[in-house]
């Protein structure tokens, strides 16, 4: 997952707090905003309260990402796409197209229906990208403990008297 520089260089970037503060707070903006707006499709009532919710989701996707963009490049030396994060990238690039989708609804006149529709797909779209950046991190700790009881298992063999 990392090598050791890279996980140095992980551990040092401020941009790695960053993210660990905001990923779980656009989770949960996701599935307020997720319930107002299938609210809304359901019931007809709510619009303005979803519309904020999809307003503050999209605010914290673009936060997320551009401190993701400055997290990357301290780790990898790319803003975007670097060989090592080219899926987290282009599923994270997926899925803020497809949440900006509701700026071109807006200005296209959409109803407000269909405008909220173009948000559940980019709310699907979010929910993917969400579980392979989950994988990936649940992966990348095994790995880091793997590789710290190999370390330590080397220690202790070379600290024992032959």
């Amino acid at each position: 997952m990392y090598t050791p520089e890279q996980l140095e260089r992980r551990n040092r970037s401020p941009w790695t707090k960053a993210q660990f503060i905001l990923a779980p707070i656009q989770f949960i903006v996701f599935i307020i905003s997720f319930a107002l707006v299938i609210r809304y499709l359901a019931t007809g009532e709510g619009y303005w309260v979803a519309t904020v919710s999809v307003w503050i989701k999209i605010a914290l996707i673009w936060a997320l990402t551009i401190t993701g963009m400055l997290w990357e490049h301290d780790i990898y030396g790319k803003y975007f796409m670097a060989r090592e994060f080219f899926w987290e990238d282009l599923g994270n690039l997926i899925a803020i197209l497809t949440h900006n989708a509701y700026f071109v609804a807006v200005w296209l006149h959409l109803d407000s229906r269909t405008i909220m529709w173009v948000m559940v797909f980019a709310y699907v779209t979010y929910l993917f990208n969400a579980g392979q950046f989950l994988w990936r991190g649940i992966r990348s700790a095994k790995e880091r403990r793997l590789l710290q009881a190999q370390l330590q298992a080397q220690s202790a063999g070379m600290a024992k008297p032959s």
